[in-house]
């Protein structure tokens, strides 16, 4: 909070004060800007490629009869984290990923998969430019998108692929002459589409998504670099508005008439007194902004991964392989084929474009998940406090931007965590582990940065309230960023008044 200079009392409002002053000037830019991009973010988020949306844009699978399967240079004993099937550009493709030798899994979603051509049995070659524009084509056509292909271009790296670039690189972009201005980004060694954007995405993006997360590809392609500059940006922004509740609160003065109040007028009423009103706000916005980079490791937790491969158990590339070339006929039309070993016992899951799944176990038959599976699969852990079939979220899994999978399988753990693992009920995946670190992030990040309380989550009353308190934030932000600015456009001309006067005086002086 920027205030002029009346006198103060103690001695340590004036260095607090110069301070705060004199922070504001860049910080309290950069939190107006995360204010108005907040606006946005409310009902536009950064473009990205959901699963659901992946799994639309693939075509139907088709499997190459013979034994295609045992042409993969894979030894048989080789221990996968993960591994699925799907057509690229009218071919049959295996997609696996080894476990990693240190033997945590690999979340399927963070790892470049090893892609095999079905029919030859040899990894797959680099896409040539005609089969990008078939997978590019038929991703637009399985999408909905109402255009041709218009160009294919290689990229290095660019706003909406900092993610996902150099875990898919080579990367091209192909862009589709559609009204909505619709590009999508392929890999170039496996085929797979790894995002998707329209015009309406990335002009909102520009203005939301980017300036809210400080996220310039300059910047963010370095992640370490970009997690620091946005970890103390959030500390100085709290240094920021605490010092700002200190300093309003003691320049309040005590009329004539007896009551408390402003001794400012015009701006300075307005940045002070809304400051006094919504600066612990303003403080729980941009900590908890703080809190949402985990930082030096402050909500960092392995629960998923620990937890994810003992619910699974090992798998072996045998297995896999016994297990696809037992399927005899698929139940439903499927665009791809994914492994589901649960409890160290091999299954697959088919799924349909619409998203609808089917469970086969080894045998290749279909199989229902039940609770004695799911509970024989949970004995290799800690011991399970409660087991229950959710039909709706509850307050670590649930709906909020995106979709969530329901219905789940909740078990809360009887360790020192009290960890709880919400498990597919159709295919017996783990969705999601949440420990004490994950239940503290949870409260100290989401709810208070977004709103994100039961009852207003999914309510138009979210908006209703969120609106004015962001408004009303933007108003302390925006002023006191105004009012430091020109009080530093007002120092700097002194300076140079003050510096033309010495100049002029030594000119005088010198002889001619």
């Amino acid at each position: 909070m920027t205030v002029p200079r009346p006198r103060s009392r103690g001695r340590l409002l004036p260095p607090l004060l110069v301070l705060h002053r004199w922070m504001g000037v860049i910080v309290g830019a950069v939190m107006t800007l995360w204010c108005l991009s907040g606006f946005v973010m409310l009902c536009v988020d950064y473009p990205r490629l959901l699963p659901a949306e992946q799994i639309r844009g693939l075509s139907p699978l088709h499997l190459p009869a013979g034994g295609s399967l045992a042409r993969i240079a894979l030894p048989p004993d080789t221990r996968l984290a993960s591994a699925r099937l799907e057509m690229v550009a009218g071919k049959p493709v295996l997609r696996v990923v080894p476990e990693k030798g240190d033997g945590r899994a690999i979340w399927q979603m963070r790892a470049s998969p090893q892609s095999y051509d079905l029919g030859t049995g040899a990894l797959l070659a680099p896409l040539s430019r005609e089969y990008l524009g078939k997978v590019g084509t038929q991703f637009g056509s399985n999408s909905g998108i109402a255009g041709p292909v218009a160009a294919i271009t290689p990229i290095s790296v660019d706003q909406w692929t900092v993610q996902t670039f150099r875990a898919n690189r080579p990367l091209y972009r192909v862009d589709y002459a559609d009204a909505a201005g619709s590009t999508a980004y392929i890999a170039g060694l496996t085929g797979e589409v790894v995002q998707k954007t329209t015009r309406f995405e990335r002009f909102w993006g520009w203005l939301g998504a980017v300036p809210h997360w400080l996220y310039p590809t300059v910047l963010r392609q370095n992640p370490a670099v970009w997690s620091q500059v946005v970890i103390w940006t959030s500390l100085t922004g709290c240094f920021l508005s605490v010092t700002g509740i200190w300093v309003g609160i003691s320049r309040l003065r005590r009329r004539k008439d007896g009551s408390i109040g402003s001794p400012y007028s015009g701006l300075w009423w307005w940045h002070h007194m809304a400051g006094l009103v919504f600066g612990l706000l303003t403080l729980t916005w941009v900590g908890s902004g703080l809190f949402s980079m985990s930082p030096w490791g402050l909500f960092d937790s392995d629960a998923g991964l620990v937890e994810r491969q003992r619910l699974a158990g090992a798998m072996h590339w045998i297995d896999m392989r016994t297990a696809l070339a037992n399927v005899r006929q698929f139940p439903i039309n499927p665009v791809r084929v994914e492994s589901a070993p649960l409890g160290g016992k091999m299954a697959l899951v088919v799924i349909a474009a619409d998203g609808r799944m089917v469970r086969l176990d080894s045998a290749g038959k279909p199989a229902v998940l039940t609770r004695a599976d799911v509970t024989a699969a949970l004995r290799s852990g800690p011991h399970v406090a409660s087991l229950d079939l959710l039909s709706e979220g509850d307050s670590y899994y649930y709906a909020h931007k995106e979709p969530v999978r329901l219905p789940v399988w909740r078990a809360v753990l009887a360790d020192p965590q009290a960890t709880r693992l919400y498990i597919d009920a159709t295919s017996g995946t783990l969705l999601r582990a949440v420990d004490g670190t994950g239940r503290a992030e949870r409260w100290l990040w989401n709810a208070p940065h977004t709103f994100d309380l039961p009852g207003l989550r999914q309510s138009l009353w979210r908006y209703v309230i969120v609106l004015p308190l962001l408004a009303a934030v933007t108003l302390v932000c925006g002023t006191g960023a105004w009012m430091g600015m020109r009080k530093l456009g007002r120092d700097m001309r002194r300076i140079r008044r003050r510096l033309s006067r010495h100049i002029f005086s030594l000119r005088s002086r010198s002889p001619s």
